[in-house]
């Protein structure tokens, strides 16, 4: 893609060092933190929630719900079914207690649906493909989808390698209950030390983790463990600063402040949003010990305003994605984390639609897809 640039291998990296968090993980989700003070807010420059509520709220022009995609349940025989009993936040559901785990992102039908859109978002940004790794077919025996969410991208892998068998892991059933005979899926939270042996997999796919991952030393320490020689792990990650080229995104701007309070999110909860800020994915698989790094950068706009056809293609449908539930994206942050009422919240989404909506602000993101041998 035209907006995209390619890194040079990089040279063989040392043994993995401890991570700066340590490796131990706690068996019990973390409890939920207290939200932010006013005063921690303005210090971050997150403006109040009066700011948008005082301010004449846009015209709703369409509908963002989904359809409702049926019954959805996990292919794991062993599944308790008090893995179905899930929490509840202001009207939304989230995945029951796993590990340590704590989604963001609820798990109901309106936002499986939004997913699909993510999935399709990504597929354009990578020019059709579903990974960017130099994997040969008849090489390509055994794969592991960490987060798989929906699991569209382990169904679509499992198509394109029908002699391969692919296993999608998740903190939540809401895989669909009927897949291919080379597709199951498990429940397994990716911030516990992983469940599989040694040298199991041929590539480990690690996509959109933003929020979800405590320690990234710690996960490509995992998934390094788990590859066989000569395999390859492969992450897309996105950044959380909203950037323009032509200084059309004003600071105090409701895109400007979607991307701040997802930052300050992510230092609050301890699972950051800022993988590209951080250069996390090339800084873990380095110090995890893989070798023949390389990355791809892809600029992601806002709606489909840029020249460029195909990137404005990639924006319409990252649009999309993030209005089919964007009620769900801040649900979780905005109110537990902030502290704002559902009310001051869906105001905030209004303007945020808005400016994604405006042909005249040409706000964007940075993602990165990174990818790396295991030495032989």
């Amino acid at each position: 893609m035209s907006s995209s640039a390619q890194s040079p291998r990089s040279p063989k990296s040392p043994k993995s060092p401890q991570s700066p968090t340590g490796q131990a993980t706690s068996l019990a989700p973390a409890a939920a933190p207290a939200p932010l003070s006013a005063t921690a807010q303005d210090a971050a420059g997150i403006l109040p929630p009066t700011h948008w509520t005082e301010q004449p709220l846009p015209e709703e022009d369409f509908d963002d719900g989904a359809s409702s995609l049926g019954s959805f349940n996990s292919t794991t025989a062993s599944l308790s079914s008090s893995i179905f009993h899930y929490r509840e936040v202001h009207g939304r559901t989230y995945h029951a207690e796993i590990g340590s785990a704590e989604s963001w992102q609820p798990n109901d039908e309106r936002h499986v649906e939004a997913m699909e859109l993510v999935h399709h978002a990504i597929m354009i940004q990578l020019g059709g493909k579903l990974f960017l790794s130099p994997l040969e077919h008849d090489k390509v025996h055994k794969v592991l989808d960490i987060a798989t969410g929906n699991g569209l991208w382990a169904l679509d892998f499992a198509e394109e390698f029908p002699n391969a068998e692919i296993i999608g892991t998740d903190v939540t059933p809401i895989q669909p209950s009927w897949v291919p005979p080379n597709v199951k899926f498990e429940l397994e939270d990716c911030n516990q030390e992983w469940t599989w042996p040694e040298n199991t997999f041929d590539f480990v796919n690690l996509r959109v983790l933003a929020g979800i991952v405590n320690d990234w030393y710690a996960l490509f320490r995992n998934a390094y463990r788990v590859t066989k020689p000569g395999g390859y792990v492969e992450s897309y990650g996105s950044g959380a600063h909203i950037l323009s080229d032509d200084g059309s995104l004003k600071e105090g701007s409701a895109l400007e402040q979607w991307g701040k309070v997802f930052r300050e999110g992510g230092k609050k909860l301890g699972r950051t949003f800022t993988i590209y800020e951080e250069d996390l994915q090339r800084k873990g698989m380095e110090a995890a010990g893989f070798v023949d790094i390389e990355f791809k950068d892809i600029k992601v706009p806002y709606g489909g305003w840029h020249a460029d056809k195909e990137l404005a293609e990639s924006g319409v449908w990252w649009k999309m994605a993030i209005e089919a539930d964007l009620d769900g994206y801040v649900n979780y942050i905005w109110n537990n984390v902030l502290g704002w009422t559902p009310e001051e919240a869906k105001a905030f989404t209004r303007h945020v639609k808005r400016d994604m909506n405006n042909p005249n602000l040409h706000g964007y993101l940075m993602a990165r897809v990174a990818w790396g041998r295991k030495p032989e």
